[in-house]
């Protein structure tokens, strides 16, 4: 599977049986090391200095293998890190802009990894990961059983797009003017098909849910459009795709109604206070890290391929990609600040209404909640953002 398929219907994967997590390897015995720590140490009591009020180790939980749309956080993983090859995992010191906060790291990625259970349904099995992932929608989903709070947004906008053979629909510029064509939509849960039949003049009928993430079925059908993102495939299909060679076609499915956070850092609702000192120094650092890492990628994108090629999975991410998607975040639009306060990784209450009146009824339809009344604000908090933190300071 070349990239993966984030779609609210995956939310189901919260209801998968939980199974344990992998083993760890001992660092100092382990030749994927890193080398001596260069930061200076944080001022005691300064807002670097997270040794008095975050756990020794903060962990924080990804939903899928690492990639760029994830560079916030291996951004801060200081220069000592050592990859754990068994858990795959990595980690390292807390560092800021050369600052050593005092705390270490621990990035661990999902998706194949933690056989693709939900980030809620991991950190409720983990009492030690401080931060995780967690999609908007996937939030409502585990509203019930598995609540958590988000604490600051990284990317606006979804990446997520439909793309279209360009040659197939010459001049099309929207999803609209595909699928009024009869195109099929090809995707790998029914939550997208459903809203786009509700956005646009699609028909469930060409809905087909059989998406895999390869790349054989839109190679041989150039009729159809299918699910990606607008931070990977266009690249991946004209520049490691030989039998594609050539660019795609697409829309941002924000922009027909997609309307979610993705991937805000969140934590479990019942540890919101005892994390609250912490997150009040770390909510910052988290959202200066995303802006600085989209100012200089190269050294967080070498370090995420090179974790890709540690883990060994059947999953492979190129240096090309990785620099594709950092530029695509910006000049797509996905990572601004928040429209409406102009601070960046601040959350909208009116957006996070809407979310909830666009997602429970979707997500009802599929069975994957029975609770339907749900307080956006129970989903997430502003408390912890620092408001002078923008992308065009």
């Amino acid at each position: 599977m070349n990239r993966k398929i984030a779609l609210a219907g995956l939310s189901a994967a919260g209801l998968l049986a939980l199974t344990a997590c992998g083993g760890s390897s001992d660092a100092a015995d382990d030749p994927t090391a890193g080398g001596d720590l260069d930061a200076t140490v944080a001022e005691a009591g300064s807002a670097l200095d997270l040794s008095d009020v975050c756990p020794a180790t903060v962990v924080m939980q990804q939903d899928w293998q690492p990639e760029a749309e994830h560079g916030a956080m291996y951004q801060l993983v200081g220069s000592d890190y050592a990859i754990d090859t068994d858990a795959k995992s990595v980690t390292g010191s807390l560092v800021v802009d050369g600052v050593d906060t005092g705390v270490d790291i621990e990035v661990r990625p999902g998706g194949p990894n933690v056989g693709f259970q939900s980030v809620p349904a991991l950190m409720y099995l983990d009492d030690d990961i401080t931060l995780g992932a967690v999609n908007t929608d996937t939030a409502i989903s585990g509203y019930e059983t598995q609540p958590t709070i988000a604490v600051a947004s990284q990317m606006t906008v979804s990446p997520q797009i439909l793309m279209w053979d360009p040659d197939t629909y010459p001049g099309a510029t929207t999803i609209e003017e595909v699928v009024s064509q009869g195109a099929v939509v090809v995707t790998s849960g029914d939550v997208i098909p459903t809203l786009l039949a509700e956005t646009t003049s699609f028909d469930l009928a060409n809905s087909d849910t059989s998406y895999e993430g390869t790349p054989a079925r839109f190679v041989s059908d150039t009729t159809i459009t299918q699910q990606g993102f607008a931070t990977a495939e266009p690249y991946i299909y004209e520049n490691e795709i030989a039998e594609w060679g050539r660019p795609v076609a697409y829309q941002l499915l924000a922009e027909v109604g997609y309307n979610i956070y993705p991937e805000p850092l969140a934590v479990r609702a019942d540890k919101l206070d005892e994390l609250s000192d912490c997150l009040a120094k770390l909510v910052p650092i988290m959202q200066q890290s995303q802006i600085d890492y989209l100012a200089d990628p190269g050294p967080t994108n070498e370090l995420i391929v090179e974790l890709v090629e540690a883990y060994d999975l059947s999953w492979t991410y190129s240096l090309g990609v990785a620099e594709f998607s950092a530029a695509a975040q910006v000049s797509e639009g996905i990572v601004t600040d928040d429209p409406a306060s102009g601070v960046f990784g601040q959350f909208d209450s009116e957006r996070m209404r809407a979310i909830v009146d666009t997602f429970v009824p979707l997500l009802e339809a599929q069975g994957l909640i029975t609770v339907t009344d749900i307080d956006p604000a129970e989903l997430y908090t502003n408390e912890f953002i620092d408001t002078s933190i923008s992308m065009e300071n």
